[in-house]
């Protein structure tokens, strides 16, 4: 199927959600995840009206970046585990780092972006799975971290992200991404920019805009299955 009526029927899709929850579908972001499709999806992507994407590895966008660098208004967000020793050029390379799980990598990010002269948009992602291969902060942890980021003033901490455990039912997800809204409203008087829940991917996005959802990160209902798996240098 064309890309532009994927697009077209998952924005319908969103929009749907959206009236189901009341909401107006101008509150949820709908992020194209293009890791590990070469350069040519993106420019497709964009081509169909896109323009906000996730990556997944510092060194894949790097290779991929030089080619679309004429794209000046699309807008890219690292969405995968970064390692603190990759912070300086993360930071440089995107323009907000979604997956921020610890206290020393955002200390890396904050050194970073100051020496760009730039204010960096983070998110917190929250591990509320048991799952091992999930990545995240303990939600316990969340108040304290909240804390320590107050000083860092080149950062900028605008929501959470969670990745819920896999499941073939979307309806499965859902106390997933209702703690993680709660998580966010109980932060907000302590940080009040921490307004965005980057919740909800390709089986599951109809559910976590019905609880709230800021931006869903859709890849295999728009692209199909990733073509060529990049792996990150050491």
């Amino acid at each position: 199927m064309p890309l532009a009526v994927q697009l077209a029927q998952i924005r319908e899709e969103i929009a749907t959600a959206c009236r189901r929850a009341n909401r107006s579908d101008s509150e949820v972001a709908l992020m194209a995840v293009t890791k590990t499709h070469p350069a040519e999806v993106v420019m497709e992507a964009y081509a169909a009206g896109l323009r906000l994407f996730g990556e997944n590895r510092v060194q894949e966008w790097q290779e991929k970046s030089t080619a679309l660098a004429h794209l000046t208004d699309a807008e890219v967000h690292l969405i995968g585990p970064l390692q603190s020793n990759k912070a300086a050029r993360a930071a440089e390379l995107f323009h907000a780092i979604d997956a921020v799980n610890s206290l020393k990598l955002a200390t890396r990010l904050d050194a970073a972006a100051r020496a760009l002269g730039k204010r960096l948009p983070i998110l917190i992602e929250i591990k509320l799975s048991h799952e091992e291969s999930k990545h995240g902060l303990a939600p316990a942890e969340l108040p304290r971290l909240l804390a320590a980021l107050a000083p860092l003033d080149a950062l900028i901490p605008t929501g959470l992200m969670t990745v819920p455990p896999w499941s073939e039912n979307a309806e499965d997800a859902r106390p997933y991404f209702r703690e993680l809204r709660r998580l966010r409203d109980a932060s907000l008087t302590a940080c009040p920019t921490l307004t965005q829940l980057s919740m909800g991917m390709s089986g599951d996005f109809a559910v976590a805009i019905e609880e709230g959802s800021t931006c869903v990160r859709i890849g295999s209902a728009l692209f199909g299955q990733r073509s060529y798996p990049l792996k990150e240098k050491a």
